[in-house]
């Protein structure tokens, strides 16, 4: 802070030392219009000079801020100088050790996650085992019932270990995948979902239909995200609509944003519940309209993506059989 204080207040008074030293040791007589011209040059050197050097004394601080922005957005290790000797250098090397012992801490505690999770699959599948070897025997009935209780449980519990493995696979695949400005076609994209989600289509022959105002759009977010994003949506929109429905989906541009709406004639929700339903491992978890198991992290992940990339998303619903309405909005890139 001192040095930027220094260097504007020498920047200042450059002219005004300029002028004096002008008038004093001026040699010959000089006009009104000449102390003047002098005057607005060494104004105009004194500002270029202070700006050079200021801009000179903010590049480490414009490092650091990039630094930052990358990791966070793309999470890329920078390679920061650490040469500086002043307060400069400090935040630079501070900056490097806390990217490095976060990228540290985060593959330690992935390790032991994953390590973790297998144990806890194995300790969930023995006691699964134990009850189908006694409802293999062929007890009472209250000893099975007990036994498929145990089953039961146990299943629920794998169930848990593979969405928690799962959750944390695929936010490190987002965390690494670049979010460039990339061009794409949203007809391609929701084409792709279509196929992957045919089968679910079918069972309950609902309608995907499509009111594309814009397709083609260059956004800041990698296709492949984003098509994961309309493939949860979608997929979460067949799971609570009922047979024969039709699902829509809408594109359009406002603002300079493009909004893409997955809008569906399922069981609704209430609007008070929509922080809920977005939370990672929601207690919201509802089984759909053939029972079909929700394992509470789609929702979460996708507005994770969306919000990585700088959009939002968003849902509302009618009320309860009036289905729901799930939005994404990203800025459009031109």
């Amino acid at each position: 802070m001192f040095k930027f204080l220094f260097v504007a207040f020498i920047g200042i008074h450059i002219p005004l030392i300029g002028i004096l030293f002008f008038v004093l040791y001026a040699k010959a007589n000089f006009s009104t219009e000449i102390l003047l011209l002098f005057s607005l040059v060494m104004t105009l050197i004194a500002t270029a000079v202070t700006l050079m050097v200021l801009k000179k004394l903010v590049h480490p601080i414009e490092l650091a801020s990039k630094a930052l922005n990358d990791y966070k957005r793309k999470r890329i290790i920078p390679n920061l100088p650490l040469h500086y000797s002043d307060e400069a250098g400090l935040l630079l090397f501070n900056i490097h050790n806390s990217i490095q012992e976060s990228e540290d801490f985060i593959a330690e505690k992935q390790d032991l996650i994953y390590l973790l999770s297998h144990d806890l699959r194995t300790f969930a599948s023995n006691p699964k085992s134990l009850a189908q070897m006694i409802i293999g025997t062929n007890p009472s009935s209250e000893v099975k019932e007990l036994a498929e209780l145990i089953c039961d449980s146990s299943k629920d519990q794998f169930q848990y270990i593979e969405n928690f493995i799962r959750l944390l696979k695929e936010q490190d695949e987002m965390l690494k995948t670049s979010s460039d400005i990339k061009t794409m076609n949203l007809d391609e994209l929701i084409e792709k979902v279509k196929d992957q989600l045919n089968q679910k289509l079918s069972s309950k022959n609902i309608q995907l239909v499509k009111k594309l105002e814009v397709e083609n759009i260059t956004l800041r977010i990698d296709p492949e995200l984003l098509t994961r994003v309309f493939f949860n949506l979608v997929n979460n929109a067949i799971k609570f609509s009922f047979e024969n429905a039709t699902i829509q989906l809408e594109s359009y541009i406002e603002q300079k944003n493009v909004h893409i709406k997955v809008i569906d004639e399922g069981i609704g929700f209430d609007n008070k519940d929509v922080d809920k339903m977005f939370a990672k491992f929601t207690k919201m978890n509802r089984l759909g309209t053939m029972n079909e198991y929700s394992t509470g992290i789609g929702l979460y992940l996708s507005r994770q993506v969306i919000e990585r990339s700088e959009g939002q998303l968003t849902a509302t619903s009618e009320g309860k059989n009036k289905g729901g309405t799930f939005t994404i909005m990203l800025p459009l890139i031109k």
